[in-house]
């Protein structure tokens, strides 16, 4: 390489190197003070307390977890929904962790309010009902900030949550945002080759900004419906995410330690941080 071509590659390297977008071109994930000035972000930490509540509906008593910081101020809210693990000792830890970023958490138990055992096949509607009715309690609370609230799930978790947003109205009012790892996308008692092929057609009618996790490794009949989902939510102008870690399977948020890897820590901080970020922005804080 001769002098004049080695000038011109380091002019070039400098120049991709200081390179900054146009406010209006930035992308959403870009930040300058990192990439400039190694500046990261810190995230918030709060210890934290919880407490046991109980939301009555149609008769019934269902068992939830409020998870805050341990503290007299008001924070934003978030609806926590679990999925088909039901709340459980590892989902606890969650709840715990989201809280921990600065939030007022809610987390029914909505299969001990039913009486249902953890991992069901089939999908009981009057579990829609009840996730709705504990939204209108998280909203009915004093120590929230936000007149409206972000929903937040995993697994069979997010097809509740969505059904609430769409077929309940609740987006309309009460939820600034849907955030959910691995949703299931499709109503669990439909056939197999909806299952597979198709989603659930409340996504075409989403309007509030959403944010999914995945990891590459994603059950296929899993991952197809959400890519499918998000892609109809996007054409039709809505702020929708899909973020897929490479190498990672399902359940990285809560897998034990006797099977979590490396890359499951790193996705569950990532993911954690990312929707902390995305809550916060469409919560107005």
């Amino acid at each position: 390489m001769n002098i004049l071509t080695r000038l011109l590659t380091s002019i070039s390297l400098l120049t991709i190197a200081s390179i900054s977008f146009a406010a209006s071109e930035q992308p959403w994930w870009w930040s300058n003070d990192w990439w400039e000035q190694g500046q990261l972000e810190v995230p918030s930490n709060h210890k934290i307390k919880t407490t046991w509540v109980s939301v009555d509906h149609d008769d019934n008593e269902i068992p939830v977890m409020v998870a805050r910081p341990d503290d007299n101020k008001k924070y934003p809210a978030i609806l926590f929904q679990h999925g088909r693990r039901g709340l459980d000792d590892l989902i606890q830890l969650h709840v715990k962790r989201i809280a921990a970023r600065g939030f007022v958490v809610v987390a029914g138990d909505v299969y001990k309010g039913r009486l249902l055992d953890s991992y069901p096949i089939g999908h009981d509607y009057a579990l829609e009902g009840d996730v709705n009715q504990i939204l209108t309690y998280l909203l009915s609370r004093k120590d929230i900030s936000s007149k409206k609230a972000c929903s937040y799930s995993h697994t069979r978790g997010g097809y509740y949550t969505i059904k609430v947003a769409v077929k309940f109205k609740r987006q309309e009012n009460d939820l600034a945002c849907y955030v959910s790892y691995y949703p299931h996308m499709q109503d669990p008692n439909l056939p197999e080759p909806a299952q597979v092929y198709q989603y659930a057609v409340e996504a075409n009618d989403m309007k509030i900004p959403t944010l999914i996790f995945i990891g590459e490794k994603e059950q296929y009949q899993r991952r197809r419906p959400i890519e499918a989902a998000i892609k109809v939510m996007q054409e039709n102008k809505v702020d929708a995410r899909l973020i897929i870690y490479p190498g990672v399977g399902r359940g990285f948020d809560f897998r034990p330690d006797n099977v979590r890897n490396f890359a499951d820590d790193l996705a569950s901080k990532d993911a954690i941080q990312r929707a902390t970020h995305f809550m916060n922005k469409h919560l107005g804080k």
